[in-house]
């Protein structure tokens, strides 16, 4: 996992310069594998600044490590309420849907991603997945397709190839 700055709508450069620098601790934690410690931090961002995007944000992502899908929601729908185009917290919250059973909100969180950011590959490998889980094999491979024409890191691009390996190929009528 990187830490992952958005473009959202913040009131002044300086206030989102500070949002994102109180957020830094808590990201180190996650990518040294400290989750809990990460929520900790997270949580006392937040007490501090409600509205703060990054701090939901992270703390659906350390939700997320922790298997409280759940809860990754819940922070991920807040980080998009305070910044609707914070690409991550939309796609993150696609992946936690999908988990969670619910694949046509993941379905429709990807793609409303995909409005923002055409072409954006972390959104069309979650609508890939979204797809794939609700049984539309053709609209999965095609998006997951997409996904790999982006050039992906190898070990995701390894996993999208696997899953199209799984689907098959796509008939020409299809």
């Amino acid at each position: 996992m990187r830490p992952i700055k958005p473009k959202t709508d913040p009131a002044s450069d300086a206030e989102d310069a500070a949002r994102w620098e109180a957020v830094e601790e808590a990201t180190e934690l996650l990518l040294d594998g400290d989750p809990h410690e990460a929520l900790y931090v997270l949580r006392n961002v937040v007490k501090a600044d409600p509205k703060n995007p990054y701090a939901f944000y992270y703390i659906g992502t350390a939700m997320f490590e922790v298997g409280r899908f759940d809860a990754a929601i819940d922070a991920y729908e807040a980080a998009v309420k305070l910044a609707p185009r914070y690409q991550a917290a939309r796609v993150g919250l696609s992946h936690a849907l999908r988990i969670e059973g619910e694949f046509v909100a993941a379905e429709r969180q990807a793609r409303k991603s995909l409005e923002q950011v055409p072409g954006d590959g972390d959104a069309l490998f979650a609508l890939g997945l979204a797809l794939a889980s609700s049984g539309d094999r053709k609209g999965a491979i095609r998006a997951i397709t997409g996904f790999l024409n982006t050039n992906p890191e190898l070990e995701v691009s390894l996993e999208a190839r696997a899953m199209l390996d799984k689907l098959g190929p796509l008939e020409e009528e299809e």
